[in-house]
């Protein structure tokens, strides 16, 4: 066990650098998939256009945000252990939100499969609103991760 934590000590600012690169393109679907819902939401169910937004929103959740936080959970833990911070108050917290973002990850795919099937359940204004979501999340960790208030 001390090798490995030799080994991501060593290896703890590519870690963090990647940790950070990966949080960046999660993000950025987290932030553009609701919107792509609102524009899809205006179009007829059954259209050409339709289909085209349902392979633009699996696109985004295949090809960048499901690999994306893959590696952000994989490369925050590592850096979790590298640094011994399971101890302490800010990392539950921030753990909690990821957990959370994670979550909203795993509605917004819910989500875009009841679009694909002709549900629109929530209106552009709901959608819009829900898209405030990983904005506020990501500052509130930010916060965590660089004021560590606990």
């Amino acid at each position: 066990m001390t090798l490995m934590l030799q080994v991501l000590a060593m290896i703890y600012f590519w870690l963090k650098a990647g940790h950070v690169i990966f949080v960046i393109f999660w993000m950025a679907g987290l932030f553009m998939l609701p919107r792509l819902f609102v524009y899809h939401q205006e179009t007829p169910v059954n259209s050409p256009e339709n289909a085209v937004w349902i392979d633009r929103e699996r696109k985004l959740m295949k090809i960048i945000m499901a690999p994306s936080v893959a590696v952000v959970w994989i490369l925050g833990l590592a850096m979790a252990i590298s640094g011994g911070w399971f101890t302490q108050g800010w990392l539950h917290a921030k753990l909690l939100l990821v957990v959370a973002l994670t979550g909203y990850h795993i509605w917004l795919a819910r989500y875009h499969r009841a679009l694909a099937k002709g549900e629109r359940r929530l209106t552009g204004k709901q959608l819009r609103l829900i898209n405030e979501v990983p904005g506020i999340a990501g500052a509130l960790i930010v916060i965590l991760v660089i004021v560590k208030p606990f």
